[in-house]
C-alpha cells in the first residue's frame, strides 16, 4: 500500500504541475503575445489553439488531476496519514472547482463562442471582437491558475507530510 500511495503521490504531482504549468503559460505569454498581436491574427490564432488543446497529451492533466488526488487522499487517509490526505483532498477539491469546472463553465463557451466568428476583414471591429474576449478570458485564466496553483501548494504540503514520519 506504502509503494501505491508513493507512485500515486507521484502522478499527482506531475499532473498538478502539468495543469498548472499550462494555465500559468497562458498568463504570462501566450496571451500577451496576441495582444500585442493584429487583432485579426489574434482571432485567427486563438481559434485554433482553442481547436488544438483537446488532444491526448492534454487530457491527462485536465481531466484525470482531481481524481489521481482523490485517490492519493483517500490512500494516504487509508495509511492514517491523515495530514497528507487532508492536503490531497483539498487539492483536488480546489482544482476541482477552480481549474476543472471553471474552464468547462466559463473559458470552453468563450472559445466555442470565439470559433464560431468568422475573422472580419475590418480591423477595428477585430480589435473590439479581441479586446471584448481576452480581457475577460485573462481573469477567468487567472482565477483558475491561481486555483491549480493554490492546489499545487495543498500536494506540496501533503508531500512533505508523506515525508515525515508517522
Amino acid at each position: 500500500m506504502h509503494k501505491a500511495l508513493t507512485f500515486s503521490a507521484l502522478i499527482s504531482l506531475l499532473l498538478i504541475g502539468a495543469i498548472f504549468g499550462f494555465f500559468y503559460a497562458w498568463v504570462c505569454s501566450t496571451m500577451w503575445g496576441l495582444d500585442q498581436a493584429n487583432p485579426k491574427v489574434a482571432i485567427a490564432a486563438m481559434q485554433a489553439m482553442n481547436a488544438s488543446v483537446r488532444n491526448a497529451a492534454f487530457a491527462p492533466a485536465f481531466f484525470a488531476t482531481p481524481f489521481a488526488l482523490l485517490v492519493t487522499a483517500i490512500l494516504a487517509f487509508r495509511l492514517c496519514r491523515r495530514d497528507a490526505a487532508y492536503a490531497f483532498g483539498a487539492a483536488a477539491l480546489i482544482y476541482l472547482c477552480g481549474g476543472l469546472l471553471l474552464t468547462m463553465w466559463v473559458n470552453v463557451p468563450m472559445n466555442e463562442a470565439l470559433a464560431g466568428i468568422v475573422v472580419p476583414t475590418d480591423e477595428a471591429l477585430a480589435q473590439t471582437i479581441w479586446q471584448d474576449y481576452s480581457s475577460v478570458w485573462q481573469q477567468w485564466n487567472l482565477a483558475r491558475t491561481l486555483a491549480s496553483g493554490a492546489a499545487l501548494s495543498c500536494v506540496g504540503f501533503g508531500l512533505m507530510r508523506l515525508g515525515r514520519a508517522t
